[in-house]
């Protein structure tokens, strides 16, 4: 049950965390955004470095590096890019995907077998996510483009792709070491750190002094809520929880999403509330 709780809180963290990192697209970069966060996150969990004990996990700690490469510096950047394409209900609805690519990844790495309802659920989502990417959206003052809206759905499930298959690095550590969530989510935000670090820009410090202050107090506020509380609570569902499960859940976002479509210039008609909810039905199969 508290895998549940757990599950459920990261949604809502991450979902709200990506409303908010949305609006700082107008004066950073995605990758300067996501090292920006990481940063920060790393930061606040800075005291958690004192408790690693390095030689026993060191194997270890090299997967969970490489899980925070892939998972947060590489598929967060393609989320962010994602966000300003598409806006926060599209790009969650794409991470509907999730649990379905998570059950097949899992199934290679972590030996887990896939089952019928399984396959029912990946119709259903698949042919709702299709109908939800051709919906015209009226009022939208973030979509100019047919470019942008694919460019930004190929990010979206890139993103996805990332971040399941870090996902499986870290539950397989977290099953196999003594490391806690404490731990597994200050390693991979290093890691994250390191392989965007090469990539700043020069300006990175003059554009972050150039966002005005309540846009500061936004970013702040979301790598708190979105990064150190959100991948915390994920770390706790992948100990807790197998891949396909616990990616089920966290794939409530695009619910969630729905309390925030207005503020982002959308007006929702019944096709997309239907489609978004079988889409929501199709991931509940896989966890029933």
């Amino acid at each position: 049950m508290i895998g549940i709780v757990f599950a459920l809180g990261a949604a809502f963290s991450w979902t709200y965390a990506c409303y908010l990192w949305r609006y700082q697209t107008k004066y950073l970069s995605a990758s300067q955004i996501n090292i920006t966060k990481n940063i920060i996150a790393l930061i606040i969990f800075s005291p958690v470095i004192l408790t690693f004990d390095f030689q026993p996990g060191f194997i270890e700690i090299l997967i969970l590096l490489l899980s925070g490469i892939i998972g947060i510096a590489i598929g967060d950047t393609f989320y962010i890019i994602s966000l300003s394409k598409l806006g926060t209900r599209r790009t969650l609805t794409v991470e509907a995907l999730s649990p379905i690519i998570a059950a097949i990844v899992g199934s290679f790495l972590l030996q887990e077998m896939l089952s019928l309802k399984m396959w029912i659920g990946v119709f259903i989502v698949s042919i709702s996510l299709v109908g939800v990417a051709l919906q015209k959206t009226k009022n939208n003052k973030y979509i100019t483009s047919k470019k942008d809206k694919k460019e930004g759905f190929a990010f979206a499930i890139l993103s996805v792709l990332c971040a399941v298959i870090a996902a499986s690095l870290s539950r397989f550590v977290l099953k196999n070491s003594d490391l806690t969530p404490f731990q597994t989510t200050e390693i991979r935000l290093l890691g994250s750190i390191v392989a965007l670090f090469p990539f700043i820009r020069n300006d990175l410090i003059g554009s972050i002094k150039r966002i005005p202050l309540q846009n500061k107090s936004r970013l702040l506020y979301a790598t708190f809520l979105g990064t150190n509380i959100g991948i915390l609570l994920q770390q706790n569902v992948f100990k807790l929880l197998p891949i396909g499960l616990g990616w089920t859940l966290l794939s409530t976002s695009p619910v969630i999403a729905l309390f925030f479509a207005r503020a982002e210039g959308e007006v929702l008609n019944w096709k997309t509330l239907v489609l978004t909810a079988t889409t929501i039905c199709g991931v509940g199969i896989v966890f029933i």
